[in-house]
């Protein structure tokens, strides 16, 4: 799985927002907070203010908020709100495409792709990451043995 750099940001921003306790945070603060471009980062919250993920607050005390509590909001969502659906094959869900002969089973393996990042990223929420209380799943798939190394074979970079 690719995860952009907006996804990524979208994400620790909004973390962010959830450790705050429900107090607003202006942009800048976010910025500087998680070390996130604030250009970028004025896009992305706009992005996620769409979504329906972040209001804003006029004023001097004013700043973004999370319109759910942060329970409420999981990884999943942040990243659908910026990037689109979690898996997709050229643009299409994985159960659209259909292949022929040899490579047919291969729908059923981008289907298992797509339940494999559900069953983390749907389960995971901003106040599990905030209060560094992750889901079991989490740790679990973290501890497996060789989780923490690089992947191996080709790389295009």
């Amino acid at each position: 799985m690719h995860v952009s750099a907006r996804a990524d940001y979208a994400v620790r921003a909004l973390v962010e927002l959830a450790a705050s306790g429900g107090q607003p945070l202006k942009r800048e603060q976010i910025a500087t907070a998680q070390h996130i471009p604030v250009t970028f980062l004025a896009n992305i919250l706009q992005q996620l203010r769409t979504a329906g993920l972040v209001t804003t607050h006029r004023g001097n005390d004013g700043g973004y908020l999370l319109t759910l509590r942060p329970e409420r909001i999981t990884i999943a969502d942040v990243i659908r709100a910026v990037d689109g659906p979690l898996a997709n094959v050229r643009g299409d869900s994985p159960e659209a495409v259909k292949y022929d002969g040899s490579a047919e089973a291969l729908c059923e393996v981008w289907i298992a792709v797509r339940a494999s990042l559900r069953k983390v990223l749907e389960q995971v929420t901003l106040k599990d990451v905030a209060t560094n209380a992750l889901p079991a799943v989490v740790h679990e798939l973290a501890s497996e043995p060789n989780a923490w190394e690089p992947s191996k074979g080709y790389s295009s970079r």
